[in-house]
């Protein structure tokens, strides 16, 4: 029952002491017993069970109109609707070669990693390439980017968006494409990223549930990236995990529900934090176990001494792989530097500061 608590049939106040207490989705209501739900929500025993009634009754109509809907569907359909998937390329031809052709549209991918490691790089990657005109293989789409941690640097998109259009015009003048380079600019890119600064939870909350409408009028729009989606709520919910979990998991329903009817890729960031397991401190993914279920694919950026490594480590239809890469000054790209003389290899951003 992917349908906001909003929409029920109850008074005013009911429903934000129900908003209050975490609880977005129909679904998040019909976890709880009524007496659960009047201790979390404020509510008298009598307003818990008239809740759990209109979730039941308005719930079930619309779980009978789901499978309706549903039914019109054959597997033969499903499997011709992945086959003719769009996919995002990342500027790294190993990764995308184990992706299967790049982040795939119409689900969601998660990018885990330890703070340094790229993940905003290639988040802003992602948010130039998208862009690439269908000619050349990319999708000629738009993107909106959420930034939580003020991360989003405009004259880093702008390196990327020049060495994407170089590479785009060198491409051009080999097939004699030059009408789709010309109007393949650095402006033409910055000016369809439209870019949303949230400083809480909340904020994101209430973006993520008007952003469907911003869709629907804006039917080009083929990525959307949240860097990143742990920050929010990692810095307002030390004690209140339960609300935190009911919260995450209303913004994952929502986040794959756009995916499908708007047709886009989502992406997130998500940071790591320290599990102990057999007695040892690990490094995992932020938010729990129960977030890591939302995500249709995750990728593992980290560290191996000195060299990047991207790790697919969940995917319904890709084999778990490993490939080195490097974040130069022309983006995200593979790692080759161990293949090649010196002289010979991309500079890096690394390389680039230790010369200043």
């Amino acid at each position: 029952m992917q349908r906001p608590v909003s929409t029920l049939r109850l008074s005013p106040q009911v429903k934000v002491k129900i908003l209050n207490a975490g609880f977005q989705m129909l679904d998040d209501v019909m976890q709880v017993s009524a007496l659960e739900l009047s201790r979390e929500a404020g509510l008298s025993q009598e307003e818990a069970l008239e809740v759990l009634k209109a979730v039941r009754r308005e719930g079930g109509a619309d779980g009978e109109g789901a499978a309706a809907d549903g039914a019109s569907l054959t597997a033969l359909d499903l499997l011709q609707k992945e086959e003719e998937q769009n996919r995002i390329v990342t500027f790294s031809s190993r990764l995308d070669a184990a992706l299967g052709g790049g982040l795939p549209v119409g689900k969601t991918t998660e990018i885990c990693g330890a703070p340094g490691v790229g993940k905003t790089q290639l988040c802003l990657q992602l948010a130039v390439d998208v862009q690439v005109p269908p000619c050349f293989g990319g999708l000629g789409g738009q993107v909106v980017f959420i930034d939580t941690e003020g991360s989003f640097m405009v004259q880093r998109v702008v390196d990327l968006a020049a060495a994407t259009v170089r590479h785009c015009t060198l491409l051009a003048e080999a097939a004699e494409q030059r009408d789709a380079a010309s109007t393949f600019t650095v402006e033409t890119i910055l000016s369809n990223i439209f870019l949303v600064r949230c400083h809480d939870y909340v904020e994101l909350l209430a973006e993520i549930y008007l952003l469907p409408d911003f869709l629907s009028s804006h039917p080009k729009v083929r990525l959307l990236v949240i860097d990143s989606v742990a920050f929010p709520f990692r810095q307002h919910f030390d004690e209140l995990q339960s609300q935190r979990t009911r919260l995450l998991n209303g913004l994952a329903q929502q986040l794959i529900s756009m995916a499908t009817k708007h047709d886009l890729a989502v992406v997130l960031s998500n940071q790591m934090t320290t599990r102990l397991q057999g007695g040892q401190s690990k490094l995992v993914p932020a938010l729990g176990e129960s977030w890591g279920h939302a995500p249709t694919v995750r990728l593992l950026l980290r560290w191996a001494g000195s060299q990047r490594q991207a790790t697919i480590f969940k995917s319904p239809e890709h084999e778990e792989a490993t490939v080195n890469y490097q974040i130069t000054m022309d983006g995200f790209r593979d790692d080759d530097r161990s293949e090649e003389p010196p002289s010979k290899r991309p500079r890096t951003l690394a390389d680039q500061s230790a010369a200043c």
